[in-house]
């Protein structure tokens, strides 16, 4: 403990209030001079305590409908002086500025604001100048002063008053100087990505003021860390922490998930960010066991995931697997109490909530940034290339083979057949690989492939695959198209009776 600074004066102009007056009685019975305005000033007087008006110091009224408060030299002097500068303290007995140790500041609700959808003169109000000056100056100056910057601190604040009575060490002044650069920080750039929604400066500010240490990364001897606020995505209902890997495969299925939104009951298995069974049926219960149909094995340990309520008959059929996570929009309390069998299972409730715009990975020195391909493949945009078009079923299929590509890792090729996933060849150097590995796993679990039909995430360069997918039975076929050798594999198909469409859209996933 060193530089121990004994608090004698105090400026508070908060937006939230909440939690605020047990602060106010501390320094108020600590002999604190309280310096405030406007409502935080109203706030203070109600609660029966003294207060000196800023106005008294500056002998300026607030201003300009309240957006000049605290911006005055009287008011930072009081702050940013040293107080073991002897030149700075005649400045201060000179110009009559009050010494000023602490400064309680909870800024104007910028990001809430935008997320309300409020107009673009509201956001501009919730700027806040005043507040996010103080924070600065007060941090700077934390070897005299101590800032507390947000409505987040301020329990801790009031425990470090009750514990030291009111005298501060340097440690905790920089303690809390640290806060505050992460809330000023966090706050600009909440503010330039509003203004830079359409990122026209190319320019990255990725800011999340809530972390969480994980048990460990990709593998245990690797740290890792999650920054995001969970919360605002789910309800967790029961399990152990998620890992690393739990998280990306959450995220997997969810965006996966996102795709059948609307459909009928679908459920999907993921393992290692991609899906091993998926199936959309009349009901939640059967969608989940054609699901697991699609590859049983790769099953155990999965992320499971569905677009509706999970009922009492499809938790039995959950609990007799061992699965890692399971998400759902609601489960009904009889499912509950049976997936709560198992103490580590972890229950989610997914909340309506939109995904971001962009992503984002580290890549060399630096960062890849994207936006998310939300473009999905429907029937109103194929282009039909062949003499023998697919059925109104090959259609639907098509499109629901080409929702699970898209989310497949690259090179993919999906095999599906009456809106249940086959198989899928994933993550292979050739697209020719994809395909035999995708035909080879499905006849491993007896699917008949006469009727399926094949989706491939980019365009096939030589007729190689439509071939191979023709001997295997499968005739309808669901590619981006635009290979220099496009007729080839349109002419093979034409040769043999298999309806080809091109999406024009490619969808690569690495």
């Amino acid at each position: 403990m060193s530089n121990i600074k004994s608090i004698k004066s105090a400026l508070i102009s908060v937006y939230s209030k909440d939690g605020l007056s047990p602060i106010v009685n501390k320094l108020d019975e600590l002999g604190v001079t309280i310096f405030s305005t406007g409502g935080t000033q109203k706030f203070i007087n109600d609660l029966g305590i003294e207060v000196v008006p800023v106005e008294e110091i500056t002998s300026y009224p607030s201003i300009l409908g309240g957006r000049v408060k605290t911006l005055h030299p009287k008011v930072f002097g009081g702050i940013l002086n040293r107080q073991n500068n002897e030149s700075d303290v005649a400045e201060l007995e000179n110009f009559e500025i009050p010494q000023i140790d602490v400064v309680i500041v909870d800024l104007y609700p910028f990001e809430k604001t935008v997320a309300s959808g409020a107009s673009e003169q509201e956001i501009i109000e919730k700027i806040d100048i005043g507040g996010i000056s103080l924070i600065r100056a007060a941090a700077k100056n934390y070897s005299d002063v101590i800032c507390v910057s947000s409505v987040d601190d301020y329990t801790d604040f009031l425990e470090l008053l009750n514990d030291s009575n009111g005298n501060i060490t340097e440690n905790d002044r920089k303690r809390f100087a640290t806060k505050a650069f992460n809330v000023s920080s966090h706050y600009d750039s909440a503010i330039f990505n509003y203004f830079n929604s359409d990122h026209e400066i190319a320019a990255l500010k990725v800011s999340e003021t809530k972390g969480k240490i994980l048990r460990y990364g990709e593998n245990p001897h690797q740290k890792g860390f999650f920054f995001g606020n969970f919360d605002d995505m789910f309800d967790k209902l029961h399990g152990k922490e998620l890992s690393y890997n739990n998280l990306l495969d959450v995220d997997a299925a969810v965006t996966l998930m996102n795709e059948f939104k609307n459909d009928n009951p679908t459920f999907a298995i993921l393992k290692h960010n991609n899906a091993c069974g998926l199936a959309t049926r009349e009901t939640v219960h059967n969608a989940y066991l054609d699901a697991l149909a699609g590859d049983p094995v790769s099953a155990f340990g999965g992320i499971l995931i569905c677009n509706t309520e999970i009922d009492k008959p499809t938790a039995e059929e959950i609990h007799k697997l061992f699965c890692e996570v399971v998400i759902a929009p609601s489960f009904s309390s009889e499912a509950i109490d049976i997936l709560k069998g198992k103490k580590n299972r972890i229950l989610l409730v997914l909340k309506e909530v939109e995904l971001n715009k962009t992503t984002v990975r580290t890549c060399l020195n630096g960062a890849l940034v994207q936006f998310r391909d939300y473009k999905t493949d429907s029937i109103e945009n194929l282009d039909y290339v062949t003499n023998t078009n697919p059925t109104e079923e090959e259609l639907e299929d098509l499109i629901f083979a080409s929702k699970i590509c898209k989310h497949t890792k690259s090179n993919t090729i999906v095999l599906a057949k009456n809106k249940q996933l086959c198989a899928s060849g994933t993550g292979q150097t050739s697209r020719v690989d994809a395909l035999n590995q995708a035909i080879h796993k499905a006849g491993t679990f007896n699917f008949d492939l006469k009727g399926a039909v094949m989706a491939s995430d980019a365009f096939f360069p030589f007729p190689d695959c439509v071939e191979i997918a023709d001997h295997a039975g499968i005739k309808a076929v669901i590619q981006p198209g635009g290979s220099i050798k496009d007729q080839l594999s349109i002419d093979y198909c034409n040769a043999n009776d298999v309806a080809m469409v091109f999406t024009g859209t490619r969808h690569f996933k690495h």
